[in-house]
């Protein structure tokens, strides 16, 4: 640190001020506002950008809200960039679509559950958004997250965009097999108690991934939390398996534990 004579100790001050400041400016995400036409549609969102960008590129993060939410409230609610402040995260807003357990009428913002649905109209919003987001930072690997019909959306990007994910994340979601998936690293988060997508049904989700990634039969703890089981892989596509005794909201600790795996990957 520098100093000065005492006379000029007001100088001092100053510039130990201006380096703070500076240091912080050099910390400091950007937000940046997503605005894309998709099939004559405007789809809206916004990438949160960490102030530093390695020459390898930064890891990018897709966040996808449950039905019924939106892309500010999961940025409130799941804050990956917090979680993980060398990412790119983005954020996407859905449109009012049928639920399969809640909102029969479609009245509430989500996504398509299978392909075919809609025209595929989300998943060509992902497309033209990691499009997008490459033009606007350089791109590392990508990841996909989501909390319930945003959960069961990364499955289904994980099913439909081959080889575009480094690893996945979901809680309480939902998950349906297809033939021909390739094994992708995955961390899965379900409540015990969850009244909409059953803790028995996540259960049998996360088996059917263990039997895509060729994972071991037997699980080992992941680390020290509690009620947190991984299963190897042959293939290099370890799957996680954390539970809780909450329902069916997004738990407090997700967003750290689903980043904490997600670096194992970047």
């Amino acid at each position: 640190m520098l100093t000065f004579p005492g006379e000029h100790s007001e100088y001092r001050i100053v510039l130990e001020d201006m380096i703070a400041v500076l240091s912080l400016l050099m910390t400091v995400q950007s937000v940046k506002p997503i605005e894309l036409t998709v099939d004559g549609v405007e789809r809206t969102g916004v990438m949160v950008v960490p102030a530093k960008v390695p020459e390898e590129g930064v890891p990018l993060v897709f966040a996808w809200h449950g039905h019924g939410g939106g892309a500010r409230q999961a940025q409130r609610s799941f804050a990956i960039e917090k979680a993980w402040p060398e990412a790119a995260v983005i954020y996407l807003q859905g449109l009012n679509t049928p639920g399969r357990l809640t909102d029969p009428e479609g009245k509430k913002p989500g996504w398509q559950g299978n392909a075919g649905e809609m025209e595929d109209r989300d998943l060509k919003l992902f497309d033209a958004a990691l499009a997008w987001a490459k033009k606007e930072v350089k791109v590392g690997k990508v990841f996909t997250m989501g909390h319930s019909n945003g959960g069961g959306f990364s499955y289904l990007l994980w099913m439909s965009r081959p080889n575009t994910f480094a690893a996945i994340g979901v809680s309480a979601g939902g998950f349906r097999t297809v033939e021909g998936i390739k094994p992708v690293p995955l961390i899965h988060i379900g409540g015990t108690e969850d009244p909409l997508v059953r803790y028995s049904g996540q259960s049998r989700a996360v088996g059917r991934v263990r039997t895509i990634n060729q994972c071991e039969d037997d699980a080992k703890p992941w680390g020290d939390i509690a009620g947190a089981e991984r299963w190897e892989s042959k293939v290099r596509a370890p799957v996680v398996f954390v539970t809780h005794g909450g329902g069916h909201e997004y738990w407090n600790r997700s967003s750290e534990l689903i980043v904490k795996f997600f670096k194992d990957f970047d």
